[in-house]
């Protein structure tokens, strides 16, 4: 016995503490490997994101009806865009999502009732819900330059698009990917 009045722990207390020390090292050590996983498995989705799969949201309604404001898609980095697609490339510090109607060399041309022709040929058009002219300000027929796309937004009388000299044609270099799929809300989730 201690003159201080202390009793001395027992074996059985000890060995309780010891165990509870051996659990808490354990139990930090799970921690560690746990959020260090984690961080690893975010790193590689934004990396993978950045690279091959950027997601953007879509903000305004020229594209609708195939999108719509505050949905989420998925773009492909790489590849060839062709009629049809629907792209995203930068313009002004933004992102633009549109529809390719024109490729290099094709002669694009939009009547005063919005239909549109490509090479001569009337462009069928199932995404969109009404042609229109809209806000046209260059000369057609239009011949598409080399290394660039002819593109349109769905909704035609909402949208600024190649049809104007203010975005004109958009150069290859510009563009950030192919829409492949749109991933939010669950409930409208698209594959293009």
């Amino acid at each position: 016995m201690s003159g201080q009045g202390r009793d001395l722990p027992s074996s059985q207390q000890l060995s309780a503490e010891l165990k509870r020390l051996k659990d808490r090292k354990r139990f930090i050590g799970l921690l560690w490997s746990t959020v260090a996983s984690l961080l690893v498995v975010a790193a590689l989705a934004v990396l993978i994101s950045m690279l091959f799969l950027p997601v953007l949201r879509v903000t305004g309604t020229s594209m609708t009806p195939t999108l719509h404001n505050d949905e989420l898609v998925v773009c492909r980095r790489m590849g060839s865009f062709e009629r049809g697609d629907v792209i995203a490339f930068y313009h002004n510090n933004k992102i633009l999502l549109k529809r390719v109607i024109g490729v290099a060399g094709d002669v694009v041309s939009v009547d005063e009732t919005g239909r549109v022709t490509v090479n001569g040929e009337l462009l069928d058009e199932p995404y969109i819900d009404e042609p229109a002219l809209g806000t046209c300000d260059i000369e057609m027929p239009y011949q598409v330059p080399e290394n660039r796309f002819f593109v349109m937004g769905d909704h035609r009388s909402d949208s600024i698009d190649s049809r104007t000299k203010e975005i004109g044609c958009v150069a290859e270099e510009m563009v950030v990917g192919r829409v492949i799929w749109c991933i939010w809300p669950f409930g409208s989730m698209k594959v293009f």
